[in-house]
């Protein structure tokens, strides 16, 4: 042996050395495990109570409207580029586009439409939007699968409740501030491989080995907040956790195991990721809480904590009726905490005083002019953002996650308003009908896809249960 090959030899035993243990020995699921995963794996055949079909029906025909809107967004249409030029296995629909390609792709692509903007639903307490990557993973897979409507509202539920406990889980507020991880991401990323698995049909064994594959790509970081386009947080919050839960059924259903506990025993997820967390809250009145009932359906759409001021705006504007050249002042007071996620933002849908000087001059705030950039250096509008002073109130956080707005409008005339809004309109204490959500459907779905087919998308989505097969929404979600 040559004094080459001796050197190369000794070095290579001493960095094996150095290297930790490696622990190849298998560790039982744990009772949360074993409870998590039966539930998981028996949610394909377990019938839902009728109100729980009824609020599903309501962010899936939810959801399906940011999709197709969001086809006409920048974010939008930087996914359809992307989707065009790797069109694959033609099974999938690439929602708004006559393109069809593999789930994993439609699925990622199909979140990022979702979510190009701020028109999809919320969950306070997990600090998710769930919608926005599991109905588009679901969708992905059950059309390769053939599923039927029923599995699907089936399969969309239980993501909604695994995505949701999981950050809820961890802690969500605390998890987020103290690791500067993304909770959005984290939540659909979980959540899309629970409707996956379900739409796959996967045992509980094979559960434990999709929610072991899910920890593996969970990811997403604050830096999104520097994102000035939408474009990285429609990823973060959607497209990648919607594709890494289809990611995570493919790997299982084609014979990929794993580990059989991720959530306890050594290096599990809690401990990596949340040493206080709770993992018992995963299992927590499963099959009795249905977190779908307690996601919220966004009236307005912009972001989350804009809802509330311009309700106040449109309340105080019932009361006493005013125009907005009248106006001297407006103080929005919130949350710090949530306040800062919209002050001054570049983005017109995200940005507080942009959106209250936009609701002040057209009494209402359209989904139009929430995308219209070129309208945040209006004149007539920056005049009335001049006039809109956001206020950083520390009491309200103590009424988190609702998130309360105080909005004071003060008239050139001398006349003080104001209104309190403690339950946002489309939230669980103050819910919209089926009839407003159908209609911000119609807002939001008919410019893409024409008033006729929109029409028939509404009543199939409202109708799932009995569509044998979910393909057959197919035409209806392209644009020709």
């Amino acid at each position: 042996m040559s004094r080459r090959e001796l050197l190369n030899r000794g070095a290579l035993i001493l960095s094996s050395a150095a290297l930790p243990s490696i622990r190849l020995r298998a560790q039982a699921a744990a009772p949360v495990m074993a409870a998590l995963s039966s539930y998981m794996a028996a949610a394909k055949d377990r019938a839902l109570p009728p109100d729980v079909v009824e609020k599903a029906k309501h962010h899936i025909l939810d959801t399906f409207a940011a999709i197709v809107s969001g086809s006409e967004l920048p974010p939008g249409k930087a996914a359809l580029a992307l989707a065009r030029a790797q069109a694959g296995r033609p099974v999938a629909t690439v929602v708004g586009s006559s393109i069809l390609t593999g789930p994993m792709d439609a699925a990622l692509v199909n979140g990022v439409l979702a979510h190009s903007d701020e028109t999809d639903d919320s969950h306070g307490p997990s600090q998710s939007h769930p919608g926005a990557s599991i109905v588009p993973a679901a969708l992905a897979l059950g059309e390769e699968a053939g599923s039927s409507g029923e599995r699907y509202l089936r399969a969309v539920t239980l993501g909604y409740d695994i995505g949701t406990r999981l950050t809820m889980a961890l802690d969500a507020i605390a998890f987020r501030n103290d690791s500067r991880r993304s909770t959005h991401a984290y939540a659909g990323n979980f959540g899309s491989a629970a409707a996956a698995g379900c739409i796959a049909g996967l045992t509980a064994q094979q559960m434990r080995w999709l929610l072991d594959y899910a920890s593996q790509q969970a990811a997403g970081y604050a830096i999104w907040e520097r994102d000035t386009d939408h474009i990285e947080k429609g990823f973060v919050f959607a497209g990648m956790p919607a594709r890494n839960g289809v990611t995570a059924a493919l790997l299982v259903r084609s014979g990929w195991n794993g580990v059989d506990d991720v959530f306890s025993g050594d290096d599990n997820f809690f401990q990596v990721n949340a040493p206080k967390g709770n993992p018992s809250a995963l299992i927590d009145k499963l099959g009795e809480r249905y977190e779908i009932v307690n996601t919220d359906i966004k009236k307005w759409t912009v972001g989350t904590p804009i809802q509330a001021p311009l309700d106040a705006i449109e309340n105080i504007r019932k009361k006493r009726p005013f125009e907005a050249d009248a106006v001297k002042a407006v103080t929005v007071r919130l949350a710090p905490s949530v306040g800062s996620v919209v002050d001054n933002r570049d983005i017109p849908d995200i940005c507080l005083q942009h959106m209250v000087a936009v609701m002040l001059l057209d009494k209402t705030a359209s989904f139009k002019a929430a995308h219209d950039k070129p309208r945040m250096k209006d004149a007539a509008v920056l005049r009335q953002r001049s006039k809109v002073k956001y206020v950083p109130d520390a009491a309200l956080t103590r009424l988190l996650p609702a998130r309360v707005a105080i909005v004071e409008v003060a008239l050139d005339d001398g006349t003080q308003l104001s209104d309190r809004v403690e339950a946002v309109r489309g939230t669980v204490r103050n819910p919209m009908p089926r009839s407003e959500v159908v209609d911000k459907a119609k807002d939001l779905m008919s410019p893409v896809l024409g008033g006729a087919n929109t029409g028939k998308l509404i009543d199939a989505l409202l109708a799932l249960e009995t569509v044998k097969d979910i393909r057959t929404l197919r035409p209806l979600l392209q644009r020709a």
